[in-house]
């Protein structure tokens, strides 16, 4: 029913060109006659084509019916269903649209529409709570996730996010047991004169420690630090990432200063246990959501936010530098309700 589109996690997709590189005529003269990239809403659009087709498509059938009835309500249920929005997020949002039907007495299913709207935006507004890494020097931030989920490519990206903010920043190769991880890291670090504590094999907690020393000598902002890819069911190796946390309160008892976990967004209703298994283990603060563009199942937000709200700090939809991008819910809400574009 839904569409899978595997991601190919590689460090040629997180190069860009050093500012060292290229002349500032030569920027001037390519911006004058180069067309603008797309903006990141009008990317987020894109991205969200095909969970706004899980919706758009059978809501514009249903709001053009005739009235609102309880046949017209029970196929808006299979429709979030459908998008993943989960049991718990659907019964919640249906509740509403029936009070303000009743409250406002509204008799034509247009009117729904704006409703949802609003009331989706209600429902995932708490998660949208910027990060901020002003607060601790170094900022330490804990990345986790399943292998396949887009974690390493999405350190890349971050570390990017804050160097453009102007922080320096240190990369922590923490997940010694998957040479690719190590090597994409590397790789990205030296085109983007970024330090990567890495080695070959060992372990990981000894790798974070080394880096958060190494941060403190050279007065680093920020430190990412890598975790190998876990499975929530695989509780022994599970234990090893929550050794992480505990080596990184030795050495800084207020640390980490933010847990992320970066979540598929392939995995619909999956990402719900996810994020409860990963929370119970190394407490995560935080999610990153990537790969919104290959799936239909955006709406699992809206599970999120009514099963294990975490702060969404982060979403991903495509494999550029700056397909990574802070959550917002306006944006996120209008580009998942919003219609097919209009031509002149």
């Amino acid at each position: 029913m839904f569409s899978f589109l595997k991601k190919k996690d590689t460090p040629s997709a997180l190069s860009v060109p050093d500012a060292a590189d290229t002349a500032t005529s030569t920027h001037e003269a390519t911006a004058a006659t180069t067309p603008s990239a797309p903006s990141w809403r009008d990317r987020l659009k894109t991205g969200l084509a095909r969970t706004r087709a899980t919706l758009t498509t059978p809501l514009g059938e249903l709001f053009s019916r005739s009235r609102i009835d309880e046949a017209l309500l029970d196929d808006l249920e299979t429709t979030l269903l459908t998008a993943d929005c989960g049991v718990d997020a659907t019964q919640w949002l249906l509740d509403e649209l029936k009070s303000a039907v009743k409250k406002n007495k509204l008799e034509n299913p247009s009117q729904l529409r704006h409703v949802l709207a609003d009331r989706l935006t209600t429902l995932l507004a708490p998660l949208e709570q910027p990060l901020d890494v002003t607060a601790h020097k170094p900022f330490i931030v804990m990345i986790a996730g399943v292998n396949g989920a887009g974690k390493t490519t999405s350190i890349g990206k971050l570390a990017k996010h804050f160097q453009s903010q102007g922080k320096s920043v240190l990369l922590a190769a923490g997940d010694t047991f998957r040479a690719a991880a190590r090597e994409q890291l590397k790789a990205w670090g030296e085109r983007n004169g970024i330090a990567v504590i890495a080695q070959e094999s060992g372990d990981p907690a000894a790798v974070v420690f080394d880096a958060i020393s190494a941060a403190r000598a050279r007065n680093i902002d920020v430190v990412l630090a890598d975790t190998a890819g876990r499975l929530p069911t695989q509780l022994h190796l599970m234990e090893e990432i929550a050794k992480v946390r505990r080596v990184i309160q030795k050495i800084d008892a207020t640390g980490p200063h933010e847990v992320l976990l970066v979540l598929d967004a392939n995995i619909g209703q999956n990402a719900v246990q996810q994020v409860k298994a990963f929370d119970q283990s190394i407490h995560v603060t935080g999610l990153v959501l990537t790969k919104l563009d290959g799936t239909a199942k955006g709406g699992v937000l809206a599970a999120i936010a009514r099963q294990c709200p975490k702060p969404v700090r982060f979403i991903g939809v495509g494999e550029g530098i700056d397909d990574l991008q802070p959550f917002r819910v306006d944006e996120f809400v209008e580009a998942l309700l919003s219609g097919p574009e209009k031509t002149a």
